[in-house]
């Protein structure tokens, strides 16, 4: 068994080479006020990474940094950027992180997508401020006038007006015809203020210009969604474009997104990186991370969530499903367009849930002789893409190639050695359930600890003597996922009737539309990822029978939000391996007949991908479609509730 330091994989640093544009924009929430900020920056320019871990910044690029305080409505102006140079990390599988441009002490983690794009946010500082970045390699040939053609939808987000009330997140379509003229359709959009209201704005007859590779239009300085002067910036493929405000507009502190559309439906599948920011009813945060989309408009995703200034730092697993009418889709809370080919996704928030967010494709990724894919780290149970931290008792799934000469299957207690296969996790050897050419499922070892540095661990395969390759994943405390009768992380979980409570099931039935829960009642969820156990058991061993091991972690629960009583029971289910339970008790009052989500919460994860079906005491049968029939309920607002502190400022 080899062991390894556990650092942050490097082996993808040559994703980022040569010179890109790159925007960043800062928020700082205000203490005490919901929704303001103390401050805004915005940076954005040009910076050339050397495919070795290093980047340079110089402001003969025009990069610029803008750090505006909001001070009883007074606005102070602190300055721009001197020529910088900064380091960076990227594993194979395009995940890592960047040190950030403008704070010199923080990180802004994310991802490299197939175009090269990197997207991403500075959440894991324990900073006192949410943020975007996104970052570009510029186009070549260079764009100019003439290629600046098709049909294009844009989402926008601006702070610039200081508090909630006033931000926009908005959408409008472009039509540029090669020859300067801009064909803006009607731009419309929401204000945290407004509510459900849709306002609109038009802005017909403008046009645009290029310089130094970027298009530059001039809104109406009256506009009141958009408005002054936009920089946009291309991906080399012509596809993708990003700005805002420069430092002469009226409005700076925005960022702005595009795609380019076509006509039909595009392709929607597959894993997707992204990043993002939210103001819904005045609490901000900023994510990134990754979802699968797993087919029929489905998707399961996990954000790593920065709420309201860092308070609410938490790995976050939800699903979603969307309808594609076209390249968009809409429901009561966000608004979808997918690209041509299906390489990008954007969204816009709809109502009080403003918000603006980029998805773009993940790079296929395949290797010779043993080979461990580094994104298909999958949590057995919740599907949970790879970018979701790992937790010590967690059962996983791996993919890659050659993994296994064939497939077998351990009985308990689960080896470290099967097929002649091991794995290890952290530098210490993981109970293997199963293994084949293809996949292997093993068990986070109890005793794993993450490196000092990166809070990561690192994962090898060993196939008959010969190793992997290394992959590096975010170590967490908790990572709870349920395990959902079809198999792929939503739907229904698996969770029994006990024959306790308000129950009239069958103890040991599994509930379902047949079958649902009823207020009151006790159930049990099969799941895994709850991390470490008391009395501590041997790694692979069942769970023991007469004492039963408790989860040293403690757990909260809700359904669609109304708070349920605290677990009866979080352990390891006895007689399994690699399995936990968790007994509950379904609300009393609260609740809506139908499917509801179930969410669990951990000391540093949230889970809300799967439906739990209500029934009332009269009926026998839920209305198991209700859910799927309306609009699903919008995954931002699943997330839990935090306090607020004092920020930490970002300002040099």
């Amino acid at each position: 068994m080899l062991v390894h330091a556990q650092t942050w994989d490097t082996s993808g640093n040559s994703m980022l080479n040569g010179k890109y544009y790159f925007r960043q924009v800062i928020y700082v929430p205000y203490q005490g006020s919901a929704g303001y900020i103390t401050e805004a920056v915005a940076v954005y320019g040009n910076i050339e990474f050397d495919g070795n871990g290093h980047y340079s910044i110089s402001t003969a690029d025009n990069t610029v940094a803008l750090d505006y305080s909001y001070y009883y409505g007074q606005v102070a102006y602190y300055g721009s950027i001197t020529t910088t140079t900064g380091t960076y990390s990227i594993s194979a599988a395009g995940y890592g992180y960047i040190s950030s441009p403008y704070a010199s002490n923080d990180l802004v983690y994310g991802l490299v997508s197939s175009q090269g794009i990197f997207v991403g946010s500075a959440t894991e500082n324990g900073n006192g401020y949410n943020d975007m970045l996104i970052a570009a390699p510029l186009a070549s040939p260079v764009p100019t006038s003439s290629s600046f053609t098709g049909s294009w939808t844009c989402a926008g987000f601006d702070k610039s007006s200081g508090g909630t009330t006033n931000t926009p997140s908005y959408q409008f379509t472009l039509g540029p015809d090669g020859n300067g003229n801009l064909g803006v359709g009607t731009i419309n959009g929401y204000f945290g203020g407004g509510g459900a209201t849709l306002y609109s704005q038009t802005a017909s007859g403008l046009k645009y210009t290029f310089s130094n590779g970027a298009a530059v239009a001039t809104f109406p300085t009256n506009g009141t969604i958009i408005s002054g002067q936009k920089y946009f910036y291309f991906s080399k493929d012509g596809n993708f474009m990003f700005g805002g405000g420069p430092a002469t507009s009226n409005t700076p502190f925005d960022m702005i997104v595009g795609v380019k559309t076509s006509t039909g439906t595009p392709t929607f599948s597959g894993l997707y990186y992204q990043a993002g920011l939210d103001d819904a009813g005045g609490v901000m945060d900023s994510y990134f991370g990754s979802f699968d989309a797993i087919g029929g408009g489905a998707f399961v995703g996990h954000e790593r969530v920065n709420t309201h200034g860092g308070i609410g730092l938490v790995d976050y697993t939800y699903d979603d499903s969307i309808t594609l009418q076209g390249s968009s889709a809409s429901n009561s809370y966000t608004r979808y367009t997918v690209g041509a080919g299906g390489a990008v996704e954007i969204t816009s928030g709809v109502g009080g849930y403003l918000g603006l967010s980029v998805g773009l494709q993940a790079p296929s990724l395949t290797g010779p002789g043993v080979y461990l894919n580094p994104t298909a780290v999958f949590n057995s149970a919740s599907f949970a893409p790879f970018t979701a931290a790992i937790a010590p008792g967690e059962l996983l799934t791996l993919y890659g190639t050659n993994l296994a000469a064939s497939t077998q299957v351990a009985g308990i207690p689960f080896p470290s050695q099967l097929n002649n296969v091991t794995v290890s996790i952290g530098g210490l050897p993981a109970p293997i359930f199963y293994v084949s050419s293809g996949q292997i499922s093993a068990i986070v070892p109890y005793g794993v600890t993450a490196g000092t540095t990166c809070g990561c661990v690192q994962i090898q395969v060993t196939n008959n003597g010969t190793a992997s390759n290394i992959i590096t994943e975010y170590l967490g405390t908790t990572a709870p996922g349920v395990f959902t009768q079809n198999q792929n992380g939503t739907g229904y979980g698996e969770i029994q009737h006990l024959g306790i409570g308000n129950s009239v099931a069958a103890a040991g039935s599994i509930v379902g539309d047949k079958n649902p829960a009823l207020p009151g009642e006790t159930l049990a969820a099969y799941l895994t990822g709850l991390g470490t156990v008391s009395p501590t058991i041997a790694d692979g061993a069942a769970g023991p029978s007469n004492s039963p091991s408790s989860a040293t972690n403690t757990f909260s629960l809700d359904f669609d939000g109304t708070a349920a009583p605290a677990p009866l029971f979080a352990g390891l289910a006895p007689s399994f391996s690699g399995l936990y339970q968790l007994n509950f008790t379904v609300p009393s009052t609260g609740l809506t007949a139908g499917p509801n989500y179930l969410g669990i919460q951990g000391p540093d994860s949230y889970m809300s991908y799967l439906l739990i079906p209500i029934g009332t005491a009269t009926s026998s049968a839920s209305t198991a479609q209700a859910r799927t029939a309306d609009a699903p309920m919008n995954p931002r607002l699943r997330r839990p509730a935090v306090p607020v502190q004092a920020p930490r400022r970002p300002r040099k």
